[in-house]
């Protein structure tokens, strides 16, 4: 076991804690300069500090230059995001409600004057002019600091101009609300109408004097955000953008290249997306449709055009996720698209996975077809400019140019202290794939171990990859307790292509409860005499608690003890986009939401279960731990429940977070028999 100076193995859970999962210290957004000589990225000085500063690279050179620093800035939080000009010379970004524009050639920064406290800096492709939303209004101003003004203004309370909505955000892959010209004359905005969304309230029971927060949350079935475009110039001019909102009420994606704005927008019930090219007057024509019977699948990065104006998208044909450009597929059967990371010229830089394991970084231009850009294991991505290249492979960057030498971006992420040893499995006719971890010091022909699955198992999330990431770790600490610990992907899972995590709509419990079996029974099969199936266990958060909690209440004769984090119970009370997308409308699938409901099941329940529960959750609200806690305690089923103070969806306080590894731990010990 691997381990660092003065640290044990049984300190994961504060540097989990202490790294937020060892993401702090690495060098993320990377971006090369127009000419490719810089490249941009922000980090944190240490492995654990949180204020992320604004660095440049040399690409020649390799010498890094600190260009923003929080602190020296009088901030007490990190730069979260920056955007920069066509050239790369200027970035903008807003720190703890001010507004900042940095010269990136002399590391020189300096405040912008602003109204309010600016969110989503934009720097529009000349340099001359920052866009920015304070107040929920649409501002822009020069990078001089005058001639500031608002574009739009909110016309009522939960208005806003230049934002995305909750769904968009949290499901669509689109985090952006405005989108400047190529000449920086114009944007192209979403005004977000969220007064008939659904206000819901969370307050802080252990602090009643506070007020509770209201947040408008789409709850399945129910209304969305109106959203619209509109084409806002310098000048004063304001033109809406017209199509089918009605049909078509979800905005997908926007942009604006050489070629004009243009959008991507959805059906309610998700089966049909359309790309539209926008002219000036407001009009749209559509560029392209997407059909599919169950849900159309979004990916980060598209729509998108190349320099010539081919529409690059994805096409789903039975069990492959092509690459389209102009609707042809360029991308063979069994390569499975992930994502679009960027164009330059013709070409497309995109992630995909010929095995659901990896994913790898590929390159297409029309003349040389196809190139693959990463190599060896790992979950590989990039970013192209100018003629370099960034490989990112988990915490490790490197900077590649043509006839120059590799050059790292420095992470200072911590190592852990312990080194996670999975076994890579394919379990049964469907050829699920699994980890499976052993103690450390496990040898061949020990006794029985008692088994902790500890899987996602879900729609939109992997578990089992060669790309070593946190949650990994966290599998081997529980292992090295003394556990056979079981990960499998499942059905629903992506990476294996649309047929595969399609079988789940309508469905979201029972394939994925019989994946888990079957993986389970496999592995016991393959290594007779390891596993203790008399002592079964299982853990997981979110989708994973609720895969958990279905565990126990539906097979206990299988699963013996489960801990169950943030799960949703009632699948009614979660998000529009996201349930209805595999479930359908509530109105019209009642018995899809039905199928799914741990409520309905709580007398069900005869083995031990923890419900785990942020207090301050604001997407697996905690109505959903406290309705089956209520149904349980109604039914007479003893079971036990950890609320946590002031925590979101995932803890993020230090001894929150490591206790809480160690509480379950002592749970399951418990509830198994465990020594």
């Amino acid at each position: 076991m691997t381990t660092l100076p003065g640290m044990t193995a049984d300190s994961l859970p504060r540097q989990l804690a202490r790294t937020r999962r060892f993401t702090l210290g690495v060098p993320v957004q990377p971006e090369p300069s127009a000419d490719g000589a810089t490249v941009l990225f922000l980090r944190g000085r240490t492995g654990t500090d949180p204020l992320s500063c604004l660095w440049a690279l040399d690409a020649d050179s390799g010498a890094e230059r600190l260009i923003a620093d929080p602190a020296a800035l009088g901030a007490a939080t990190g730069i979260a995001s920056y955007s920069t000009d066509a050239t790369g010379r200027s970035a903008v970004f807003a720190l703890d409600g001010a507004l900042w524009l940095a010269d990136t050639r002399t590391a020189s920064v300096r405040p912008v004057a602003s109204v309010g406290e600016p969110e989503e800096a934009r720097l529009d492709p000349t340099g001359q002019w920052i866009a920015y939303v304070s107040g929920g209004a649409l501002r822009v101003v020069g990078v001089d600091g005058t001639d500031d003004r608002a574009l739009a203004e909110p016309e009522a309370e939960d208005v806003s101009y230049g934002l995305a909505e909750y769904v968009a955000v949290g499901e669509m892959y689109r985090d952006r609300g405005h989108w400047w010209s190529p000449d920086g004359r114009a944007l192209l905005v979403a005004r977000v109408d969220n007064r008939p969304v659904v206000r819901w309230f969370l307050a802080d029971p252990t602090d009643p004097r506070q007020p509770p927060r209201a947040i408008r949350y789409p709850l399945a079935g129910t209304a969305n955000a109106g959203v619209s475009l509109w084409l806002l110039g310098l000048d004063g001019s304001r033109t809406e953008v017209r199509w089918d909102r009605a049909a078509f009420e979800y905005l997908t994606a926007a942009g604006w290249d050489g070629h004009g704005p243009y959008a991507a927008v959805q059906s309610r019930d998700q089966r049909t997306v359309r790309t539209l090219a926008i002219g000036a007057d407001g009009a749209t024509r559509v560029l392209a449709e997407r059909d599919d019977p169950r849900w159309v699948e979004l990916l980060p990065g598209l729509p998108v055009r190349t320099a010539g104006g081919a529409l690059v998208d994805t096409a789903d044909d039975g069990d492959t996720r092509h690459l389209t450009v102009d609707g042809k597929p360029v991308t063979p059967a069994g390569l499975q698209l992930r994502a679009v990371v960027g164009t330059e010229g013709e070409e497309v830089l995109f992630t995909a996975s010929e095995d659901p394991t990896e994913t790898h970084l590929w390159q297409y231009e029309p003349a040389s077809g196809l190139r693959k850009l990463s190599h060896g294991p790992g979950l590989h991505t990039g970013a192209r400019r100018g003629g370099t290249l960034v490989l990112t492979t988990g915490s490790r960057s490197t900077v590649l140019r043509e006839g120059r030498p590799a050059l790292p971006l420095t992470s200072y992420a911590e190592q852990p202290v312990i080194t996670a040893r999975p076994e890579l499995l394919r379990l049964g006719p469907h050829e699920l794939r699994a980890h499976l971890f052993l103690p450390t010091d496990h040898h061949p022909g020990d006794g029985p171990l008692p088994v902790l699955l500890d899987p996602y198992g879900g729609p939109a999330m992997q578990k089992v990859t060669t790309g070593g990431p946190w949650h990994a770790q966290v599998s081997q600490w529980f292992a090295d307790q003394g556990f056979a610990v079981l990960v499998v992907d499942g059905h629903g899972t992506p990476g294996r292509g649309p047929r595969w995590e399609k079988t789940i709509w309508g469905d979201k419990a029972g394939p994925a409860l019989e994946d888990q079996i079957e993986g389970l029974q496999e592995t016991a099969r393959l290594r007779p005499g390891l596993l203790d199936l008399d002592r079964v266990g299982i853990r997981g958060w979110s989708y994973g608690g609720f895969l958990a909690a279905l565990a126990v209440l539906r097979r206990p004769d299988v699963f013996h003890a489960a801990s169950a984090g943030a799960a949703p119970t009632d699948h009614r009370l979660y998000d529009t986009h996201w349930q209805e997308r595999f479930l359908g409308h509530p109105a019209d699938h009642p018995e899809h939401y039905d199928s799914c409901d741990l409520i309905t099941e709580a007398r069900e329940l005869s083995r031990p279960l923890l419900l785990i529960q942020g207090m301050a959750d604001d997407n697996v609200f905690p109505v959903h731990t406290l309705r089956l806690s209520h149904a349980l305690l109604a039914a007479g089923r003893p079971h036990e429940v950890l609320p946590l103070r002031g925590a979101g969806h995932r803890p993020t306080d230090e001894a929150t977070a490591e206790n809480l590894l160690r509480h379950e731990l002592a749970f399951l010990r418990r509830s198994l028999g465990v020594g």
